[in-house]
């Protein structure tokens, strides 16, 4: 009884923190750019709810986990191959508890020049204002929607940090 008691005592402190709901959030980011950078479609779809929808930067829409999985697998293979995400937050607001809307600045560098249908900044690289709805499913968050659009040329927006 007495171990039990003392085993209680000195690995209470020793128990790991949950996770805050906005690092888990920006953990779903951080593996965004890290999947994107290695080409890993798995990866990179591995957040994304059952179920979410999907508006690329061409304005098509798709409808499920396995489209996205799907898209994300011929763009790594071929018009984004070999590129380079990088996803700066510009804000990420709680709408609710376990709702939360994060919207992001991209920059996606490495694109093979004359890829059709892809506006590039004066650096050569696709800006992209990304927002995405995550909510907490069965406690783990998951993107229900993601919504990218292009930053036409003209258009003012920071450089990635």
């Amino acid at each position: 009884m007495i171990f039990l008691i003392l085993f209680f005592i000195f690995a209470a402190p020793i128990r790991a923190e949950p996770v805050s709901d906005e690092t888990a959030i920006r953990n779903v980011l951080a593996n965004e750019i890290a999947t994107w950078n290695t080409g890993g479609a798995v990866g990179y779809s591995r957040d994304f709810a059952k179920a979410g929808t999907f508006t690329n930067i061409r304005g098509q829409f798709f409808t499920g986990y396995a489209a996205f999985l799907k898209i994300h697998e011929v763009i790594f293979y071929e018009m984004f191959k070999n590129t380079t995400l990088s996803q700066d937050i510009v804000s990420l607001t709680f709408l609710r508890p376990g709702i939360a809307l994060v919207d992001t600045l991209t920059a996606v560098s490495g694109i093979a020049p004359g890829t059709p249908g892809v506006l590039k900044d004066d650096k050569g690289r696709l800006r992209t204002r990304l927002l995405q709805v995550v909510a907490k499913q069965d406690g783990v968050w998951k993107i229900v929607s993601y919504h990218n659009v292009d930053v036409k040329p003209g258009i003012p927006v920071p450089e990635p940090k």
